[in-house]
């Protein structure tokens, strides 16, 4: 199956605080994954995981500290002494549909400019018959949405009109981040259907960025999960959630709410206590929360363990822990 999008060993450095005490963020640590056609590829993990800052660098918002994104085979191009991803064929689905549109402007008016910009159609008449079939593909019409303003419009609304505004390039790949969790509950998995009929009808390829893993488990065919930067297991979603191999992977999915009196909270977590002590550790990130933490996740980042369809950053999954034994004598030496 051929790959639309490689996002190669990328890393991204951010430094927080003043000129004197500046403190290293390693949003992106040499993130590897790649995304075939016609495929949904989930990007998930708690907040300030990297998601979102992976999205950015796809879409030339951020500049990747080091490493390569590589769109149909085509590599970045050197413009100003730094490196330009190649963003054709890529669009975006935000969070929140109310502040993708100007509550002042008519939300037709945003697709008769992508229309223009992109030189889609010579005739008005061409460009209302283009704007009518994406709408259609979302179920809406052009009707529904001309001289209307966003305030018009439920929030789920507003996304599919997001996503065919998005479909009037008839791009490659869409990214989608969280793009429900601003919707009311009942109209969630209309939107997540409807990214499934994108990839079925039409081929398109899906970056799908969420926390919540009901609909990573119901829309992914591929996940990857991510920990303070990192992608500690990746492969097949309904393997990796139903079978989970790493520790925080199995976290993620018992702190999904269940309907049960009997099992509830013992202690409080505060993850923002935590987050800049993980990101400066030198070995395993999720070590200061592991259960089974060894005296190598410490002082060494685990490799990938292939385990089947699935990989798998943790020592526990070292072949006989020799290879943490190893790292284990050389961190020594």
């Amino acid at each position: 199956m051929p790959k639309v999008l490689e996002f190669e060993n990328v890393s991204k450095v951010f430094h927080q605080g003043g000129l004197l005490s500046q403190t290293r963020i390693l949003a992106n640590d040499q993130v590897t994954f790649h995304v075939n056609k016609g495929e949904i590829f989930v990007l998930a993990g708690e907040s300030g995981c990297g998601k979102t800052t992976a999205a950015k660098i796809i879409l030339g918002f951020e500049d990747a500290t080091e490493g390569q994104v590589i769109h149909n085979e085509k590599r970045g191009v050197k413009e100003r002494n730094r490196e330009v991803w190649l963003t054709e064929g890529v669009q975006a689905i935000f969070q929140d549909p109310f502040a993708t549109f100007n509550p002042l402007r008519v939300v037709d008016r945003y697709f008769f400019e992508t229309v223009k910009n992109y030189k889609l159609a010579k005739t008005r008449a061409d460009a209302i018959t283009l704007i009518d079939e994406k709408l259609q593909a979302v179920g809406l019409t052009y009707k529904d949405i001309a001289t209307k303003y966003p305030s018009e419009f439920s929030g789920g609304q507003l996304q599919r009109i997001s996503i065919a505004r998005a479909l009037l390039t008839d791009p490659v790949v869409l990214i989608a981040d969280e793009p429900v969790s601003m919707v009311d509950a009942s109209l969630r998995m209309s939107i997540v259907n409807l990214f499934r009929k994108l990839r079925d009808d039409f081929g398109v390829s899906v970056i799908y960025i969420t926390h919540d893993l009901a609909t990573a488990y119901y829309v992914g065919d591929q996940i990857a999960i991510m920990f303070r930067g990192n992608i500690i297991e990746r492969g097949p979603a309904s393997e990796v959630l139903m079978n989970p191999l790493h520790p925080y992977t199995k976290l993620l999915r018992e702190s999904i709410p269940e309907a049960d009196p009997d099992r509830k909270w013992k202690s409080d977590v505060k993850l923002s206590d935590a987050e800049s002590e993980d990101f400066q550790r030198k070995g395993c990130k999720f070590a200061g929360r592991c259960p089974f933490v060894m005296d190598v996740c410490r002082t060494a980042m685990p490799p990938e363990y292939e385990r089947g369809e699935v990989g798998v950053r943790c020592y526990l999954y070292a072949e006989e822990r020799t290879d943490a034994e190893a790292v284990t004598e050389q961190t020594k030496a």
